[in-house]
């Protein structure tokens, strides 16, 4: 299985990606953790939000592998504690089908797109940075599968 998160935004400041590969490359090979970055849509275009949002949905489609799972992340999705975001990745792990995590622009996710989606999370109920939610969600990929493997990382 790979999970791949697909998210909205370029060019990130060095820290992102520090912290992003911080995570990314704890991720043991059958649990890889692959970031697709997708173009924005320029916020001074004079297009509606949802312009913008189905614009981005077309992109973050074009970067969905054909027979990959769909999970988005979403302030109305469901809030998962770390033990239950293990049983999930083994779950998503047992499917056989490689997972992908969508991350949308300041705008959120196309409401079309999220409801092709076979699932949608929660990372948080407080509004995190957008840079900061690529880190925290590596991270917390990171911890799930330490949990779901027994690995010392995660202390319960």
């Amino acid at each position: 299985m790979k999970l791949i998160v697909i998210a909205v935004g370029q060019r990130m400041p060095d820290w992102v990606e520090q912290g992003w590969q911080e995570y990314a490359r704890r991720m043991p090979q059958d649990c890889a953790i692959e970031l697709r970055e997708i173009k924005a849509e320029p916020r001074t275009s004079g297009k509606t939000s949802a312009q913008m949002m189905q614009a981005e949905a077309k992109r973050i489609e074009a970067a969905i592998p054909a027979q990959a799972m769909r999970i988005a992340l979403d302030e109305r999705g469901k809030d998962l504690t770390t033990v239950k975001l293990a049983q999930e990745l083994e779950r998503w792990r047992n499917s056989g089908q490689d997972i992908a995590i969508l991350v949308g622009g300041p705008d959120g996710l196309d409401s079309t797109l999220k409801q092709s989606c076979h699932g949608m999370l929660r990372l948080s109920s407080l509004t995190l940075p957008h840079p900061l939610v690529r880190i925290f969600l590596a991270e917390q990929l990171y911890r799930a599968w330490s949990v779901m493997t027994g690995h010392p990382y995660h202390r319960a």
